[in-house]
């Protein structure tokens, strides 16, 4: 079998068995908790020839197995159920919320690598040092402070007192409904519309929240551009490029550096990953209509189909995050083709 046709069947292959893996740890999640959906659907008034019915529709009178071939099934259709919460199919539902999410965690890592990525490069060159020590420190603060804390401080410093920021929320009420959405990225739809009082309208009320949940992707990015750096810095080619008089900023921002890029593109994209399904906390702080805020009302509301299908959505972005990443690491790595 040619090479090239093997490493895509066995790429298909791992990309099948994790997706099949993601689909059984939902489905025990969905059979260990303590919710009965039947319950959550009919109620725990509705007469017991009701509740039976119910089960027998939904299949939970079958058998283990049998129930998640249907599951399986049902999700490889595009069917993740019925919300109990806003009446409407889960997917549609994703659909509607995600964006929001995206749009967060996109310029929240945005100002993560912007930021991160410089802080790290000057810890690692001036390592021991004054400029190393306070990035340290910045660092630390990032993976010490609980989120929901910095979040209620940031708006109370930032939108009560010194009103440089708008409130909660993804645009002011008067600009609710006033585009169309494409993509549902405000930033796009609205650049796209020529819209762009409220562009600005909108990037304004994603500074704030973007910046509480980048600082935490830019204390683990900075610390992994650090420890990167001081791998390299040490190497025999950057020692030869200053023997040869090659000037220091171009030893470090494009000789150090460009080796660095090549594991960091696998933290970054952790990181982007880990924002999408770990913004819960930020998005309830600000009420941001993303994913997170969907997932929690859910969950507060015992409506485990909108759960699962957030959970299994989460999980689908971690192994396309992954894949994307393995990717990239080869086309800027020769050495991992």
């Amino acid at each position: 079998m040619p090479r090239p046709l093997r490493t895509l069947l066995n790429l298909a292959t791992t990309l099948l068995l994790t997706f099949l893996g993601l689909l059984l740890v939902t489905f025990i999640i969905g059979r260990v908790v303590p919710i009965d959906p039947v319950l959550a659907i009919v109620g725990d008034r509705a007469p017991e020839h009701v509740v039976e019915r119910v089960r027998e529709e939904l299949g939970l009178n079958r058998p283990l197995y049998e129930q998640f071939v249907i599951y399986v099934g049902n999700v490889v259709q595009g069917d993740l159920g019925y919300s109990v919460l806003t009446a409407n199919p889960v997917l549609e539902d994703i659909k509607r919320v995600f964006p929001a999410t995206l749009e967060l965690a996109t310029v929240a890592t945005l100002f993560g690598v912007l930021l991160g990525v410089p802080m790290g490069v000057l810890a690692g060159v001036y390592a021991g040092r004054w400029p190393d020590q306070a990035i340290r420190v910045v660092g630390l603060l990032g993976y010490s402070i609980p989120v929901f804390w910095l979040g209620l401080m940031g708006l109370l410093l930032f939108y009560a007192k010194l009103d440089w920021v708008p409130g909660p929320g993804r645009l002011d009420v008067f600009y609710d409904g006033l585009v169309e959405p494409v993509t549902g990225v405000l930033l796009i739809d609205t650049a796209m519309a020529g819209e762009w009082e409220i562009f600005w309208n909108a990037a304004s009320h994603v500074v704030l929240p973007a910046s509480i949940l980048g600082y935490f992707s830019l204390a683990y990015i900075s610390r992994m551009t650090r420890s990167f750096m001081l791998e390299q810095l040490s190497q025999e080619y950057i020692t030869t490029a200053r023997v040869k008089g090659v000037p220091e900023w171009r030893v470090i921002w494009v000789h150090a550096l460009g080796n660095v890029w090549v594991p960091l593109v696998t933290v970054i994209a952790l990181s982007y990953a880990n924002l999408l399904e770990g913004s819960v906390l930020t998005e309830i702080v600000f009420a941001w209509p993303g994913l997170g805020y969907y997932l929690t009302q859910s969950l507060l509301k015992a409506d485990m189909n909108a759960v699962l299908g957030a959970t299994m959505v989460v999980g689908a972005v971690f192994i396309g995050v992954n894949l994307l990443s393995d990717l990239l690491y080869k086309l800027l790595d020769p050495r991992a083709r």
